[in-house]
């Protein structure tokens, strides 16, 4: 039996999260670019997601054209319930349609003033659309919409609005300070605001650190100054509103393994 070498244990650790923006940050030690990669591609382009795939627009005299309201709501995110729903290409319907890979939305509005996504119904409450105050379309006097949707589960490779939201990456910075000849001009021209002044001494600021741009500014005005890259990465992750940044990692974790064990069926 191989014993686990620790040095190369892949660890994670939590840097931020801001629940109430769905952003999450934090550090991939002991592993290198290409698993970060994966991760980061398999949120972008694999995670499923409901999003408005087909309308039936019943009436709509408002100022935009059929395809520019459609083209709004299918980019509306929809809370995603990924226990109840399935792809169309793995239901047992074989894609024929029914409740397990298709949810149904409707939109019927004559006021006058703006239509917004609460103002949809969802035959399942669960997933409705994610920010109720999102604007779709504005009505004037005797003007109204009455639209008809089917959402679906699809993925971002196929269309963006399937996307469950936005992950990148980038190094670990890593800052040393020696003795600075002017403290406030490496401050001030730091665009991340990295730097703090205090008695004329220049100091790190940690909460600010991980925003560091790696541009080297610093160090070009002053070579007490020394920047480098610690060898791990700082995962950034902020999601649309279908589903939370802990549910995006899981799914992607999953669908990982799941490519991992269909390879070794092949080889």
């Amino acid at each position: 039996m191989v014993e686990e070498d620790e040095e190369y244990k892949m660890k994670l650790e939590k840097v931020r999260e801001e629940k109430k923006k769905n952003k999450l940050s934090f550090l991939v030690k002991g592993s290198d670019e290409v698993f970060t990669n994966t991760i980061r591609r398999l949120i972008a382009e694999e995670v499923p997601v409901l999003a408005i795939e087909d309308l039936e627009i019943r009436d709509n005299n408002s100022a935009l054209y059929d395809e520019m309201v459609g083209l709004r709501l299918g980019l509306c995110p929809i809370k995603t319930d990924l226990k109840s729903y399935d792809p169309k290409d793995e239901c047992k319907c074989g894609g024929e349609g029914c409740a397990k890979c298709e949810l149904k939305i409707s939109i019927k509005c004559g006021r006058n003033g703006y239509v917004y996504c609460e103002d949809a119904e969802s035959t399942d409450p669960k997933c409705t659309f994610a920010y109720p105050k999102m604007p779709i379309v504005k009505l004037l006097a005797k003007q109204k919409v009455d639209i008809n949707m089917t959402a679906v589960m699809g993925r971002g490779k196929n269309h963006v609005k399937w996307s469950p939201g936005l992950a990148f990456y980038k190094k670990e910075p890593s800052i040393k300070i020696g003795a600075v000849k002017d403290a406030q001009l490496i401050a001030d021209s730091c665009a991340a605001k990295v730097f703090d002044v205090k008695a004329g001494k220049l100091s790190i600021n940690k909460d600010n650190l991980y925003d560091c741009l790696l541009c080297d500014k610093c160090v070009e005005l002053d070579k007490a100054i020394s920047l480098e890259e610690t060898g791990n990465y700082l995962f950034n992750l902020e999601s649309w509103g279908q589903l939370n940044c802990k549910e995006i990692l899981i799914k992607a974790a999953d669908i990982l393994n799941n490519k991992i064990v269909e390879l070794e069926k092949q080889i």
